[in-house]
C-alpha cells in the first residue's frame, strides 16, 4: 500500500469506488424504465491469490563443543531452533479486504478500492458518475482481452488433455552460474572440496569441526584440536557437501601448530584440492570468505576482511604443554564452534589460512560457549602447508627454535630471555643458535627480522612462521644498549 496520502486527510478528495465485478443492479427501477429489463450477467470469478504457501523452516541441530577458556582468552571453535513459519492462508473467492495499515499521523487510510492521490492532486469537479462509467467500460474491455488471451494460451498448450498447464521459467536458479569473482562464485567452487569432520572418542565423546581437501590422494587438512579426541582410539568421518560420507584416519598431528592431516579411507576419484594462496602477501582490508560447520550447520559460508595480521594467539585448546603460539591472521568473518579447521579464503578462492580460534567474552570454565564477536583467528596457510608436508612425509612435526627460554609475560617491551629455563635447565641452550649468536639471559629481543616483537608470545609466533635452517636477524637490548645478532634456526622434532 502506498503511503503517498499520508498527511492529506484535510483535502476532501472523494473516494472513487472500485469497479464492481458485475454491473450493479439498482434496488428499484427509476421511473420510465421498463420492468422487464434483462437481468445483469453474472461476473466470472477472478484468478486466485498470488501468495504462495511458505515452506516451514526446519529446526537447527545444536552440536556440543569444548568448554570455553577463561575470560579474555581465545576460544577454539570446535564444535537454536528456527521458528517455523506457518503456511499462508489458501486463496479463496471472494478475496478478503486487505489489512488496514496503521498510519504514523493517526489519519484514516483510503477506502478499499479507492485510487490514491498525490498530495498535489485535486479533484476535478463532480464527475464521479462519468468517471465510474469510463472506468467500468475500460475494465470490461481489459477483462475481456485478458480472458481471451488466457483461453488461447490454455487451448494452444493443452493438446486435448484435461490436465492443468504449467509454465517453466526459461532460466531456473539451478541453471545460473555465478561469476568467479563473486562470493557466490567462490562458494560454488569451494564447497565441494570442504568436509564436515565428526570426531568420536572411544568413550562416546566428540564434536564437530571442518577440513578441506589438500591433495588428490585424499589428504584432508584440519586443526589438531578437532581430531585429538579420536586420534588414538576413536572414529573419524568426513562428510562432503553432497552428503557422501567417508571414514578417515590420522596421518599426523602437530599440537604446537594445531594442525592435523587426515587420510580418507577408500577416497573417491576426482577429488579437487583447494588452491593455496600466499599468506605472506595478505594485506589488512583484504576480503575473506570462511567455510565451515558452525554449531553443526555444515556448508555455511560467511564473509569479512582481514582485520589484522601477526596476532600472537595460543595454538591448540590449552590442554597440552606442547601448545604454543601462532602468528595468526585476524578476520571479522563470522567464525563459531564448528568452524575449526575450515578454510579461510581470499576473494579469488585461494586458501590463505585455517580457521582455528575465536575471541571469547565468557567468564570462567563451565559456561556456555560464546559465538562470533567479530574476532576470529586463522593459522597462516604458508605455515600450515609446511607442517602438512612434514606430517605427510614423516608423521611428526618439526619446530624451528632459537634455543632460548623467554618469558610469557605481556607488556614487557619485547621478549625477555629468562635467567633460568624449565626444571632448572639453562635459559640459553649451550651450543644452540642463541648461544652461538651471543645472546644471554636478561636480553630483551625487540625485533625478529623486520617485525617488532612486543612479548614472548609474539616472538614464538614469528619463529614458527619459518622453517628450521632459515637465517634470521634478531634485534635486542642489553644494559640499555641495542644490538643485532644473526642466527640460523635450529629444530625440535615431535611434540614430546
Amino acid at each position: 500500500m502506498s503511503t503517498e496520502n499520508e498527511g492529506n486527510e484535510g483535502n476532501a478528495v472523494p473516494s472513487v469506488p472500485s469497479v464492481p465485478s458485475a454491473p450493479p443492479v439498482p434496488a428499484a427501477a427509476p421511473e420510465g424504465t421498463p420492468q422487464d429489463a434483462p437481468p445483469a450477467p453474472e461476473a466470472a470469478p477472478a484468478a486466485g491469490s498470488g501468495d504462495a504457501p511458505t515452506a516451514p523452516v526446519p529446526a537447527a541441530t545444536h552440536q556440543e563443543g569444548a568448554e570455553p577458556p577463561a575470560a579474555g582468552q581465545p576460544q577454539y571453535p570446535y564444535a537454536p531452533p528456527s521458528p517455523q513459519q506457518p503456511p499462508a492462508a489458501s486463496a479463496g473467492w471472494p478475496p478478503p479486504p486487505p489489512a488496514i495499515p496503521s498510519y504514523a499521523d493517526g489519519g484514516s487510510p483510503p477506502a478499499w478500492g479507492a485510487p490514491e492521490h498525490s498530495e498535489h492532486e485535486r479533484p476535478r469537479g463532480r464527475r464521479a458518475g462519468g468517471l465510474i462509467a469510463a472506468v467500468a467500460v475500460a475494465a470490461l474491455v481489459a477483462g475481456g482481452v485478458g480472458g481471451a488471451l488466457g483461453y488461447w494460451a490454455a487451448d494452444s498448450n493443452d493438446s486435448g488433455s484435461s490436465g492443468s498447464t504449467t509454465v517453466a521459467a526459461s532460466n531456473s536458479p539451478k541453471d545460473f552460474k555465478r561469476d568467479a569473482g563473486t562470493v557466490a562464485g567462490v562458494a560454488q567452487s569451494a564447497l565441494p572440496s570442504v568436509v564436515t569432520i565428526d570426531a568420536q572418542s572411544g568413550d562416546g565423546e566428540g564434536g564437530t569441526g571442518t577440513g578441506f581437501v589438500y591433495d588428490k590422494e585424499g589428504h584432508i587438512l584440519t586443526n589438531n584440536h578437532v581430531v585429538a579426541s579420536a586420534a588414538d582410539s576413536g572414529q573419524l568421518t568426513a562428510t562432503f557437501s553432497d552428503g557422501k560420507k567417508y571414514d578417515a584416519e590420522v596421518v599426523g598431528r602437530a599440537q604446537g601448530y594445531d594442525v592435523a592431516v587426515l587420510k580418507l579411507k577408500n577416497a573417491p576419484d576426482g577429488l579437487t584440492p583447494l588452491s593455496l594462496g600466499d599468506s605472506d602477501k595478505v594485506a589488512v582490508g583484504d576480503s575473506t570468505i570462511a567455510i565451515g560447520a558452525p554449531f553443526g550447520l555444515s556448508n555455511t559460508v560467511t564473509t569479512g576482511i582481514i582485520s589484522a595480521k601477526n596476532r600472537p594467539v595460543a595454538s591448540g585448546d590449552g590442554s597440552s604443554s606442547a601448545n604454543s603460539y601462532m602468528s595468526a591472521l585476524q578476520t571479522d568473518a563470522s567464525i563459531n564452534p564448528g568452524n575449526s579447521g575450515g578454510p579461510l579464503l581470499d576473494a579469488g578462492g585461494a586458501v590463505i589460512g585455517i580457521n582455528s580460534a575465536i575471541q571469547s567474552t565468557s567468564g570462567g570454565t563451565g559456561q556456555s560457549q560464546a559465538g562470533s564477536i567479530g574476532l576470529g583467528f586463522a593459522i597462516p596457510v604458508n605455515q600450515a602447508k609446511n607442517v602438512a608436508e612434514q606430517l605427510i612425509k614423516t608423521g611428526q612435526p618439526v619446530y624451528p627454535v632459537i634455543g632460548a627460554t623467554v618469558s610469557m609475560e605481556e607488556k614487557t617491551g619485547g621478549a625477555v630471555i629468562s635467567d633460568k629455563g624449565t626444571d632448572g635447565t639453562p635459559a640459553v641452550t649451550p651450543n644452540g643458535p642463541a648461544a652461538e649468536a651471543g645472546l644471554k639471559g636478561g636480553d630483551v629481543i625487540t625485533k625478529f627480522n623486520d617485525t617488532a616483537v612486543e612479548s614472548g608470545p609474539t616472538l614464538i609466533g614469528e619463529i614458527w612462521t619459518h622453517k628450521a635452517g632459515d637465517k634470521v636477524t634478531l634485534t635486542y637490548k642489553r644494559d640499555g644498549r641495542t644490538a643485532t645478532a644473526e642466527l640460523t634456526l635450529g629444530e625440535r622434532k615431535g611434540d614430546s
